[in-house]
């Protein structure tokens, strides 16, 4: 099958290329190459490849010719510099989209594996001891200042207790990027109502692995402790390292867009179909920090108690979905991964 992967270059794109064509697919890459994520051109595999834009009618027109299906993974990601990046979000994630699908709706192409991210949900899901599953809003300034991380329950203020979030959770998008990645869902189910196209929306969690961008501010996480140690520094791990999230190897990932790209033939036409894409697996931000340090050797983390607003605390994914209905498991656990992504010597930028 012939597959556009956009953003075919990038960190989890290039994973799904070579997925594809050790699957036996013949890959497309369309990748802009922005300069915030790439210092030039990187090394591709065996793929057809065009240089350009998402937001290029004329090139992704070419690009969709005898095309049967798109991994769409172009995109600006991470939380940026500051609310000044917002207009490169919405024209890069949202415009972006709507360029494709629109291109896609005049092509005939009808099936369509989105990246999604489980930024929609804002937090993750809570459990009051009184009052059961609780919906907290936004941390307050005043409480991350003096050290109250937790949030409490809206009702009544006592601790909660962290669980799984499951893809029928309300979404509650707390920040651009995250508003951005809601649109882009939103935006692929009114062309798949319009065209009888298929979509499938894989809520990445935390993705990690060889190949991550790093010494930017639209890189991950675990991208950050990675360089710290490389440069012999201390990871710096905000809050009190308490944070629980998801995370889950790009091997994987890549595995998952595979699985979604069978199963779009299993769902009905004229809709959009979420699976939260994570590990199954929790750990905390500072867990994280100490197997990335071991693994390199130290220093160890340093706890800050510093926080970035628009973060969440805890969130975590329920991804039996994705196992039940298109029968993916994730295969690198989480110390192998983290050994393997501290020995590797591959980035986007800075390589």
């Amino acid at each position: 099958m012939r597959v556009l992967v956009t953003g075919g270059a990038g960190f989890i794109g290039s994973h799904i290329v070579e997925a594809l064509l050790a699957s036996g697919h013949r890959p497309v890459v369309l990748d802009a190459l922005l300069p915030a994520v790439h210092t030039g051109v990187p090394p591709m595999p065996d793929a057809e490849w065009i240089h350009a834009d998402v937001r290029d009618r004329a090139a992704v027109r070419r690009a969709l010719r005898g095309v049967a299906a798109v991994c769409h993974q172009a995109a600006m990601v991470g939380l940026g510099r500051d609310f000044g990046d917002a207009a490169d979000y919405v024209s890069c994630n949202d415009l972006g989209t709507a360029v494709l699908l629109s291109e896609m709706a005049d092509g005939g192409v009808r099936d369509l594996v989105l990246a999604g991210s489980m930024v929609v949900y804002g937090e993750g899901r809570y459990d009051c001891p009184r009052h059961g599953e609780v919906r907290p809003g936004p941390r307050q300034v005043a409480d991350l200042e003096d050290g109250r991380f937790e949030p409490p329950c809206s009702r009544c203020g006592s601790p909660m207790r962290p669980g799984l979030v499951r893809e029928d959770a309300p979404t509650d998008p707390r920040n651009v990027y995250a508003t951005t990645k809601l649109a882009q869902e939103h935006l692929a189910a009114s062309w798949a109502r319009a065209t009888a196209g298929r979509a499938v929306s894989l809520r990445y969690h935390n993705v990690y692995g060889p190949g991550m961008p790093r010494d930017t501010p639209y890189a991950g996480v675990a991208s950050f402790f990675r360089s710290a140690l490389a440069r012999g520094e201390a990871p710096r791990v905000f809050e009190d390292g308490g944070q629980r999230r998801d995370f889950v190897h790009v091997r994987d990932v890549a595995a998952a867009n595979l699985a979604a790209l069978v199963g779009l033939h299993e769902l009905p036409s004229g809709g959009l179909r979420v699976y939260n894409t994570g590990s199954g697996e929790p750990h905390t931000v500072g867990e994280m920090a100490d197997a990335l340090a071991a693994a390199c050797g130290g220093p160890s983390p340093v706890v800050t108690g510093e926080y970035r607003l628009g973060d969440v605390r805890h969130i975590t994914a329920s991804s039996e979905r994705l196992r039940e209905e298109l029968g993916w498991r994730p295969g690198v656990g989480f110390l192998d991964g983290m050994a393997e992504f501290a020995r590797s010597t591959t980035a986007l930028r800075g390589a």
